[in-house]
């Protein structure tokens, strides 16, 4: 009897696991959004754009050097874990100004591992503001254009968040200088809305199969 019950246990469990989290992720995984009509970083600098892709948006600020224990916590964390997917991008916004700083962070970036999927977008200080403004977040820039956080927007230039953060209530961007915070939050709601596009992209296809 026992040896059925330790069989049992070995065989369904993780069945039920794995259920468990397959129906989570279809029937709970749309992450909320948050501010919609974000304008795309495109307005001031075309060799980047939002449209089409998942964008992790930063802003780095004057300072790029001070600022690469953020970068580089954000390629561990994030971009090594979520770089291969085609339709994914890190895009971090720049003062004009600081092509030097932003080469030599890209150098040390490069040591670490790929950097394809890294772009910087340079603007003037009002392109920036008017940028950050969009986002129509609780989180403000510093005097030097800069924030710790980074934002999630969609292919349709959304900002994803969460709404029930069992810390902050509304969820805007994610703390880059807490490895913590990137582990704990922003790796699964990446893992959710990437989840999502592959869903809906299965949907299309099983449609168009029809």
């Amino acid at each position: 009897m026992k040896k059925k019950i330790v069989l049992a246990v070995l065989f369904v469990l993780p069945v039920v696991v794995y259920l468990f989290f397959a129906s989570g992720v279809n029937n709970f995984g749309r992450l909320p959004i948050l501010s919609e009509n974000v304008s795309d970083v495109a307005v001031f600098d075309p060799s980047v754009t939002f449209k089409d892709k998942i964008t992790i948006l930063g802003f780095l600020g004057d300072n790029v050097s001070a600022k690469q224990g953020n970068a580089f916590n954000l390629n561990q964390k994030i971009y090594k874990r979520f770089g291969e997917f085609n339709d994914f991008q890190m895009v971090m916004v720049v003062p004009e100004g600081n092509k030097e700083q932003v080469e030599a962070l890209k150098s040390e970036l490069g040591k670490l591992s790929d950097i394809d999927k890294w772009h910087f977008a340079f603007g003037n200080e009002d392109e920036i503001k008017s940028l950050f403004k969009t986002l129509q977040s609780n989180i403000t820039l510093d005097d030097h254009l800069f924030t710790p956080n980074v934002f999630i927007i969609d292919k349709d230039l959304t900002l994803r968040g969460r709404t029930d953060d069992e810390d902050e209530g509304v969820k805007y961007g994610f703390d880059t200088s807490s490895v913590a915070e990137l582990n704990n939050k922003m790796v699964d709601d990446v893992k959710i809305i990437l989840a999502e596009y592959r869903l809906a992209l299965k949907k299309n296809n099983a449609n168009r199969s029809k």
